[in-house]
This record gives structure tokens, C-alpha cells and sequence, in this order.
């Protein structure tokens, strides 16, 4: 299996609140500080925080507790999950 397949919709970095593990990247609005509206983007993605980098921190602290297609399968049911609240606000 691959790297987890985004589709750059940005929501993850939109609803930061969600987890307090990402408090520290939150510009006071629940969205992330180096999140672009514009482009729905990361400006610093290639050196993005390893929490913000599905594969990455799989690597560095998943890899010994669950397979990879499960990680992957966890993070694309969080999104979707935050899809179907987009959808419905």
C-alpha cells in the first residue's frame, strides 16, 4: 500500500478544535496558522509538523501497533467524517 491519498479539500486544517493535539498550530479560529484559503493549501507543507503528515507519523510511531492500510483507513474515515459536518453547515 501507498502514501495516503489526500484531496487537498483542506477541511482537515479548517477544524483544528477538533483535536487538542493540534492546539498549537491553531491561529485562534480553529484554523491552522499555515493554512492558505485561497489555495486550501499548507504553505509549509514539505515541512509540515510530523502530526500533520499521515505517512510520515506512521512511520515514526505506527508502524509496530497497526498495519498501514489500517492507519490509512482510520484517517480517511476521520475525513469523511468531516465532510459529511461541512456538508451539513
Amino acid at each position: 500500500m501507498g502514501n495516503f491519498v489526500c484531496d487537498k479539500c483542506g477541511l482537515c486544517c479548517q477544524n483544528l478544535r477538533m483535536s487538542d493535539l493540534y492546539s498549537l498550530l491553531d491561529r485562534g479560529d480553529g484554523t491552522c496558522r499555515y493554512y492558505v484559503e485561497e489555495t486550501h493549501l499548507c504553505s509549509i507543507y514539505e515541512r509540515r509538523p510530523l502530526l500533520c503528515n499521515i505517512d510520515a507519523y506512521y512511520n515514526e510511531h505506527l508502524k509496530n501497533k497497526m498495519s498501514r492500510q489500517e492507519w490509512h483507513i482510520l484517517n480517511g474515515e476521520a475525513c469523511q467524517k468531516l465532510k459529511n459536518i461541512s456538508k451539513d453547515t
